[in-house]
């Protein structure tokens, strides 16, 4: 459990109890047992999530619900997610894992924003799957805490805002990586910064833009908020920030992309400018996927070991699913590849 400071704990004596049923119907409702009927499963259900009472592992397992199955919950944005190359390297990690360990995968199909929870809500209700793996991490997530208040087996990739000590995860140094790849620059003599990050709610962006703001101040650099930017990890953010960054007075001479789908909206707009990478401004990404190693400019990247990612955060949701293993933590490491873009 991720203590929630609940007041009480509901149990299925007091889902009965409501319901005006037995224990061990409420008990068959869950197991999907055919001889209750659809009326007294409705009311059984809809007691259910009134109370928020969702069955634990030890209820599922005495229901017999296991499936063989994992469900992976997408980002939902207004953007296709999986033309970001971060996505389809993790998925193919995960998909890796889980063919050595006998698992199938369902992928979430939602597209609408901000559905991710209705995703998880059904998942889990219908008993699609025996476990989770969330591919983001945000700042006071809903799914989070809806997967820890209902003991769901779960992992994630990214670092939670809390409960930390109690949920499976996997990710990078984020902090770290940013701080690094920022004092790199420094030390080719840049000295204006700007940053294009993404979604300033998730844990990824946050951790990196603190390792940014923090080298720029060990390096007796100075971090202007006005030349932070806050988007959506895709190539219209790029563009639509490399024209702001053009105009900027002074104009930087460095650009760190928390993405290099971003990162190459933003290159691609600055060359169609007529300015020199890395002559005029250096650029520096994150992801080190096939868009940083095959854009006209080869781009400097972080590379995250997404598919390393996907595979150690089904590593560790199996371990919950089969051991009831809660809190463990793997660090990937990351690896910068510096590139034409900031090599004069």
């Amino acid at each position: 459990m991720c203590n929630l400071d609940k007041k009480t704990t509901i149990t299925i004596r007091d889902v009965a109890k409501r319901a005006g049923v037995s224990p061990s119907t409420v008990s068959r409702v869950i197991s999907k047992n055919p001889r209750i009927s659809k009326a007294t499963r409705d009311k059984v259900i809809n007691c259910m999530e009134e109370m928020g009472y969702y069955p634990n592992a030890i209820a599922r397992s005495l229901a017999n619900k296991k499936t063989g199955n994992i469900g992976v919950i997408m980002p939902t944005t207004s953007e296709d997610v999986l033309l970001n190359p971060f996505f389809p390297e993790a998925l193919r990690g995960i998909v890796n894992g889980a063919s050595k360990t006998g698992y199938d995968i369902l992928l979430s199909t939602n597209s609408e924003k901000g559905e991710e929870l209705k995703v998880i809500q059904n998942f889990i209700r219908a008993s699609k799957v025996d476990g989770i793996i969330l591919m983001s991490s945000k700042v006071d997530d809903e799914c989070i805490e809806y997967l820890c208040s209902a003991d769901f087996p779960f992992s994630l990739i990214g670092s939670p805002y809390k409960y930390a000590e109690n949920i499976n995860h996997v990710d990078n140094d984020n902090y770290m990586a940013a701080y690094e790849l920022t004092r790199y620059l420094s030390m080719t003599g840049r000295r204006n910064f700007a940053m294009i990050a993404g979604d300033g709610n998730l844990m990824v962006t946050q951790k990196r833009v603190e390792g940014f703001i923090n080298a720029l101040a060990e390096s007796n650099l100075k971090f202007n908020r006005d030349y932070l930017f806050m988007g959506s990890f895709d190539e219209k953010t790029g563009y639509k920030y490399g024209e702001m960054i053009v105009n900027l007075n002074p104009r930087p001479d460095a650009l760190i992309v928390t993405d290099d789908l971003v990162a190459y909206g933003a290159v691609r707009l600055l060359e169609g400018l007529g300015i020199n990478i890395p002559e005029d401004i250096s650029v520096a990404s994150f992801n080190n996927s096939s868009l940083s190693r095959h854009s006209n400019i080869p781009i400097t990247s972080v590379d995250i070991n997404s598919a390393e990612l996907g595979k150690e955060a089904l590593n560790l949701l199996v371990d919950a699913i089969e051991n009831g293993t809660r809190g463990r933590k793997v660090i990937i490491p990351y690896t910068i590849f510096r590139r034409k873009s900031t090599e004069i």
